[in-house]
């Protein structure tokens, strides 16, 4: 086991600058690290963040989530284990897979993806994330659920103060305070809206959730409102930094960008290969069950272990030139990139492999496709250097571009 002194502090001001040689140094010579300043150790290399994720609970649980989630969101499905994780997955699950996802929800993806676009294809420019990609995946969600899309600022705000409150590594009582401030209000903005709902149903995801049975078990309306307040901020982020990601990428990029616009077919290799090289969420914590032995030395039992994502997704054991961006690689196998069966860490992996997967690749295959649909000639601002923020999840600040006007 190495000590965290022996790099650079995943708190650091040069960790939040750029974790990537960082995280090659752990790869390379402390896999395994005591962090005190987190109470956690850091787990650095694919072949054990994979082992955690694909523990079914017997040496690596989701008790942190206790602490880390709840505060927030209420007890949500990431908490769960055995039969009332099972029960509680099989009732929000099949509205973001199959049938539902394309026939019901794949229009609204489109709509809100092309009213956001027609505010600034006249213009010739725009800000990829500030005018797109942090409006796009909540003005989705809230559309999915038939909630007003004019309180979106409201939504964003959330969900912003809920990831501050994850990514709160250090402890700032502000940012836990915020946090706690945001389940109340967001309980005393969603439960009339469930309750209503569960009287006057219609064709939205929330009045699915609130008729959905299982085995005789549905949903209370605290449940509903936690998995909403869950789907509001891990949907919302990730899908934000993700579809950045893909365009700070290309753009860096261009002879790749050529091909995506040529064939769109490669946008699920673009996606998947940001998913590994840039990912949303750069670490995913896990609590173990009993001491535990991975690299570098020896876990104890109730520990906390820090998987840090954007880590191992660039492992060398694992990625050829790994440091590399390159959609067309033979070793990130893209027909399983959006399942449980991925080869990348960025969706977690098995029974906590994320629900919204397969929500997310449709709003990325769409957006990108109109974006490039609607932006010839796309490049950066001259003289614009694409500068990433954060440390628990990470994408681009901002992405302004130029573009040909297209009515």
């Amino acid at each position: 086991m190495s000590t965290a002194q022996q790099v650079p502090d995943i708190l650091s001001p040069e960790f939040a600058a750029n974790p990537y040689p960082v995280y090659r140094m752990m790869r390379d010579g402390a896999p395994l690290i005591r962090h005190e300043a987190t109470q956690s150790w850091i787990v650095s290399r694919y072949e054990d963040v994979e082992r955690v994720f694909k523990d079914r609970g017997d040496r690596f649980t989701t008790e942190n989530y206790d602490w880390q989630l709840e505060p927030v969101h209420g007890r949500t499905i990431l908490q769960l284990s055995g039969r009332e994780h099972a029960v509680r997955r099989a009732l929000v699950a099949p509205a973001f897979r199959g049938a539902d996802l394309q026939e019901r929800f794949l229009p609204v993806i489109e709509r809100n993806s092309r009213e956001l676009i027609d505010a600034f294809r006249h213009t010739g420019r725009a800000d990829l994330v500030a005018d797109y990609a942090t409006r796009f995946p909540v003005n989705v969600i809230a559309d999915m659920l038939g909630l007003d899309k004019a309180d979106h600022d409201r939504f964003h705000g959330w969900y912003t103060s809920v990831i501050a409150f994850l990514g709160n590594l250090s402890g700032d009582p502000e940012v836990a305070a915020a946090g706690a401030r945001t389940r109340t209000e967001f309980a005393e903005y969603m439960i009339p809206v469930v309750r209503e709902r569960r009287e006057n149903p219609g064709d939205d995801l929330l009045s699915t959730l609130c008729a959905a049975e299982v085995d005789g078990v549905r949903m209370s309306d605290e449940d509903i409102k936690a998995f909403c307040s869950l789907l509001l901020a891990a949907g919302g982020e990730t899908t934000d930094k993700a579809i950045a990601g893909i365009f700070a990428n290309l753009l860096a990029h261009p002879e790749q960008l050529a091909a995506v616009r040529e064939d769109r077919s490669l946008i699920p290799r673009a996606f998947a290969e940001t998913l590994r090289y840039t990912p949303p969420v750069h670490m995913i914590m896990r609590q173990t069950a009993t001491e535990v032995t991975l690299s570098g030395g020896t876990i104890p039992a109730g520990a906390t272990v820090t998987c840090l994502i954007g880590a191992a997704n660039r492992d060398e054991s694992r990625y050829r030139d790994p440091d590399r961006f390159d959609i067309m690689r033979d070793d990130l196998t893209t027909t399983t990139a959006f399942s449980a069966a991925a080869d990348h860490l960025a969706f977690a992996l098995g029974r906590h492999f994320c629900v919204g997967a397969l929500l997310a690749k449709a709003e990325v295959e769409t957006g990108v496709g109109q974006l490039l649909d609607a932006l010839p000639d796309l490049r950066t601002e001259d003289g614009f250097e694409v500068v990433e923020r954060g440390v628990f999840t990470r994408g681009p600040q901002s992405l302004p571009v130029r573009f040909t006007p297209v009515s």
